[in-house]
């Protein structure tokens, strides 16, 4: 069965494929890390470029960022010396197979919309937190006001192309993104939405514990 779905992008510069808006949604994550206590180690799964990693690690987290693209390690490595990169797949064996556990925090944007099979990146978490150890994942917000809007307006075709290779292959909302962690072992779910008006949001962070 397809564990997941990646393309080795070509990163030429540290900044590039962030951009205003991945910038700012990446400081969103650190605010909501630095507002959460009792963190010292974080996991970055699908770390990309490193860029959100690299930030952390200078704030003074211990933080390991993951990905399966070689050219987005590489860049990684060469653009942020705090912090650890790794080239793996993200699936459930992760922790087991790279020697990574009792993380006091995993966090994940834009990453899981991309896989075959979601669960895959909730089970890494998983096997990289110690217990109690939060998860703080991101992807683009879809709800029925949303997807309203996209239709009236025209616009849905090109929202979920599928006229080229890659992108996004899962659309989630607030109840699917729920159901998803809470089956797998987490509770005491937060959300955070980023961009545009009320429910017309671009994007959320559902923060959540490990039972």
């Amino acid at each position: 069965m397809p564990v997941a779905q990646y393309s080795d992008f070509e990163w030429r510069t540290p900044a590039a494929c962030n951009g205003r808006s991945g910038e700012a949604l990446s400081n969103l994550f650190i605010n909501i890390i630095k507002s959460t206590r009792g963190l010292k180690t974080i996991c970055d799964l699908g770390c990309g470029n490193g860029y959100m990693s690299g930030q952390l690690a200078s704030l003074g987290y211990e933080v390991t960022g993951i990905d399966a693209s070689e050219t987005g390690v590489d860049l990684a490595k060469s653009a942020y010396a705090r912090a650890i990169f790794i080239k793996e797949l993200i699936d459930g064996g992760l922790g087991a197979r790279a020697k990574l556990a009792n993380f006091d925090a995993v966090i994940s944007s834009d990453v899981i919309e991309h896989l075959y099979r979601p669960a895959d990146l909730i089970e890494a978490a998983s096997s990289l937190l110690s217990r109690g150890g939060h998860l703080i994942i991101g992807t683009p917000y879809h709800g029925y006001l949303k997807n309203l809007a996209l239709g009236v307006t025209g616009r849905m075709d090109s929202h979920f192309s599928v006229l080229h290779d890659g992108g996004h292959i899962k659309f989630f909302s607030v109840p699917t993104l729920s159901k998803l962690i809470r089956k797998h072992g987490f509770e005491d779910l937060r959300f955070t939405f980023y961009g545009r008006a009320m429910w017309l949001w671009k994007n959320m962070i559902c923060h959540a514990r490990k039972r």
